[in-house]
């Protein structure tokens, strides 16, 4: 499902109840992002637990610089910017942690219905397919694919969230389509297949 980014009439009075420091603007933009930004995160960390912290970590910073946000800001593109720095630094720790735990095996919590989180997301056959092949995807492409495919961001504002140059940007969505067009097969959208 491809979301919308446009910027309505509640996003600029969300904004500024944000800049005059209102606590029920932080409610709603919390009430209508938490479920995209978490799907994100989830997607990006494999991990429900981790998500979730993250989660909190991203509205806590907005919560502490919402007064400081300009006129012009774009919650969206705010809020997943700061996703995607927390997840990069989290994979920074994970790399840190795992060179000093040497040999060690991971190990992920159970889910008491037994399912990964991916599994637990997908309510189809088709969304549990495409879900793995998300998973498959090295980070860079799977971010690209999930901020383009499924959040709905353009190329060009997905360039600013991530901190790369729009070609970039295009070039790893094409791969990434590519990829998920190889792992989907008929499934995939004629679109993303080679011709």
């Amino acid at each position: 499902m491809v979301r919308c980014v446009r910027v309505d009439a509640d996003e600029y009075a969300w904004l500024d109840g944000l800049r005059a420091g209102t606590p029920a603007a932080f409610d709603s933009v919390f009430g209508a992002y938490r479920r995209r930004v978490f799907g994100y995160l989830v997607r990006m960390t494999r991990r429900h637990d981790v998500a979730e912290d993250l989660l909190q970590e991203t509205f806590l910073r907005l919560a502490q610089h919402g007064r400081t946000l300009t006129a012009d800001t774009r919650l969206a593109s705010w809020l997943f910017t700061v996703a995607h720095r927390l997840v990069v630094s989290w994979v920074r720790a994970q790399a840190v942690r795992a060179a000093l735990a040497g040999d060690l095996p991971a190990r992920e919590p159970a889910d008491p219905a037994g399912r990964s989180p991916l599994d637990a997301l997908a309510a189809s056959q088709a969304q549990l397919a495409l879900e793995r092949a998300l998973a498959a995807l090295p980070d860079a492409y799977r971010e690209v694919a999930l901020l383009v495919g499924v959040e709905g961001f353009p190329p060009a504002e997905v360039a600013v969230i991530l901190g790369q140059r729009p070609d970039a940007i295009r070039q790893r969505l094409a791969r990434a389509r590519a990829m998920l067009a190889e792992a989907l097969g008929d499934h995939a959208p004629v679109a993303w297949r080679s011709p």
